[in-house]
């Protein structure tokens, strides 16, 4: 991939065309675009725009391959964080702005981080995930 000055690569990942792509700007707005909307380049391109952004947009902080029942986890500058379910973000199409996905609190608070929301496993015994067995004395 060649990048243009200022330019840099905010994330990379193996997609399939039945899962969507969620993008987050810095000043809390987002969208999820199915991912066979983005077109095969070859190696060596520029890559294809999947955001229009602008001033009160901001630039983008992250993106995620998702899936119907992903949930994702927003961070702010300020310690805020939430958890949003994939689907209650709008599925837009590639150039598109995005809708507000995370009210930020002051001026100077931005989105820092988009993440992943990883469940923990389920036990095979009756004991509850995060409970400790006794030791024995």
């Amino acid at each position: 991939m060649s990048l243009r000055n200022n330019d840099e690569v905010i994330a990379a990942e193996i997609a399939s065309n039945d899962a969507d792509l969620v993008v987050v700007t810095e000043n809390g707005y987002g969208k999820r675009t199915r991912i066979s909307e983005y077109p095969r380049k070859g190696r060596g391109g520029m890559g294809v725009k999947t955001v229009q952004l602008t001033e009160a947009r901001g630039y983008l902080v992250g993106s995620r391959g998702v899936r119907d029942g992903y949930q994702v986890m927003l961070i702010s500058t300020a310690g805020t964080v939430i958890k949003v379910p994939v689907e209650d973000v709008k599925r837009l199409g590639r150039s598109t702005q995005g809708v507000i996905v995370m009210r930020l609190r002051g001026d100077d608070e931005t989105v820092s981080a988009l993440a992943p929301v990883v469940e923990p496993e389920e036990t095979n015994g009756d004991a509850e995930a995060g409970d400790v067995e006794p030791a024995d004395a």
